[in-house]
């Protein structure tokens, strides 16, 4: 019952064995994509639990043109930004809220995280590298996880994220051209 079409279709019998063989399978996958979106562990890990909530209540959306893989990731992005999204939404609002007396709770990220795909040796390295990719737009980002965290082809980018080539091409570019930048910013300001 190893088969990636057999676990499908069992799958999209919703038995339960399968889901369980799917999510053992590829549950490293959607929280190492996740955590590197989201740096956070325990966001990634709520995020991954969503990711599989969707993978067993939709899996009858899925349509098998792309691979299953290619469908994970986009559903594992897809919740990361959207999360990404609420807690921005939620700073401006606990920030509005500052400015006129009313501090109930304001969200603050812890300031680094560890990520399994980051040797000991580097982690301090990584932490830098890391909040100067949370400085990037959404698809600059993504783009750069996919590819430098997960190791993922310009080609599994562009369907993963509905884009051309030459578009996931231009955006790694401008993200690794933002990069030098905050992280030319980062150095001079530690030298100093």
């Amino acid at each position: 019952m190893n088969d990636e079409r057999e676990l499908i279709a069992l799958l999209k019998k919703k038995d339960r064995k399968a889901f369980k063989i799917i999510v053992e399978a590829w549950q490293d996958m959607v929280y190492n994509t996740a955590l590197g979106l989201l740096q956070n562990a325990e966001d990634a890990e709520d995020t991954a639990q969503e990711v599989f909530i969707q993978v067993y209540d939709s899996i009858l959306t899925f349509k098998e043109e792309s691979k299953f893989s290619t469908w994970l990731y986009r559903i594992t992005v897809t919740k990361s930004l959207d999360l990404i999204r609420k807690k921005k939404r939620k700073k401006r609002f606990a920030f509005v809220q500052s400015l006129y007396g009313k501090n109930d709770e304001l969200v603050n990220d812890p300031s680094d995280f560890f990520h399994p795909g980051v040797k000991l040796e580097n982690k301090e390295n990584a932490v830098v590298l890391f909040k100067a990719v949370e400085k990037l737009p959404a698809n600059q980002k993504t783009a750069f996880i996919l590819n430098k965290t997960e190791g993922l082809s310009y080609g599994e980018i562009s369907e993963i994220m509905k884009l051309s080539g030459s578009a996931v091409d231009a955006l790694l570019q401008r993200a690794k051209k933002n990069l030098q930048t905050h992280l030319k910013e980062y150095y001079e300001v530690a030298l100093k």
